[in-house]
């Protein structure tokens, strides 16, 4: 006979219950939706989530937390600089790719219902810039990105490796995507990236070619 789960046993069983929910109908689920999906007593659920919001959060914690155990690991690693940016990048990317390879129709549902969410899932996005700025601080202090503030940098390098990070677009662009294009990236990161001015920069407009 199972032995019953215990209160925290039971909320995470309804936690992957609610995201493999929001893989299916493609929207943030409510503790309703849930109820009616699993058969469960809404009293039973309620119990677990009182607020409607703590079902979201954990739902959010659930498709992120592996993504930050992730990061930690790599900051925390030895790992040089630049090996530890590809990293920090590479495992996430890997993660993302595999799952959507895995369900790409469930995966691009957690994408819309992320989309319609967006603000309520910001705190990870700012997490994951402050592990980032802490290896550009770790790259400045080495030599490397000269001339940059480390915000300058964040939001540089987010833009230059933005379809590896961003599961819309790795749904999108699965295909062209490697780990030797990263790779290129981030050395192309760590030998050209700074603050110098190299003539591209703006001055009165665009100009168009003769």
């Amino acid at each position: 006979m199972n032995a019953p789960m215990n209160d925290a046993g039971e909320r995470a069983h309804l936690v992957a219950q609610a995201l493999e929910l929001t893989r299916t109908e493609g929207k943030v689920v409510t503790r309703a939706d849930l109820a009616r999906a699993t058969g469960s007593s809404r009293s039973k659920i309620d119990r677990s989530f009182p607020e409607e919001d703590m079902l979201f959060d954990g739902v959010a914690e659930a498709f992120y937390q592996p993504q930050i155990e992730v990061m930690e690991k790599v900051v925390d690693s030895d790992l040089p600089p630049r090996r530890k940016l590809y990293e920090f990048i590479a495992r996430r990317y890997l993660m993302l790719r595999d799952d959507f390879r895995r369900d790409p129709a469930g995966f691009r549902a957690l994408c819309e219902a992320g989309s319609d969410a967006a603000e309520r899932v910001r705190g990870y996005v700012d997490l994951a810039d402050h592990y980032l700025a802490m290896i550009v601080a770790e790259a400045q202090g080495e030599g490397a990105l000269p001339g940059l503030k480390i915000d300058e940098a964040l939001s540089v390098i987010n833009q230059m490796v933005l379809c590896y990070t961003m599961p819309d677009m790795i749904a999108l662009i699965d295909q062209r995507l490697s780990e030797r294009k990263l790779a290129r990236i981030v050395d192309t990161i760590f030998d050209g990236l700074s603050g110098r001015d190299g003539g591209a920069a703006p001055v009165a407009g665009l100009r168009a070619a003769d």
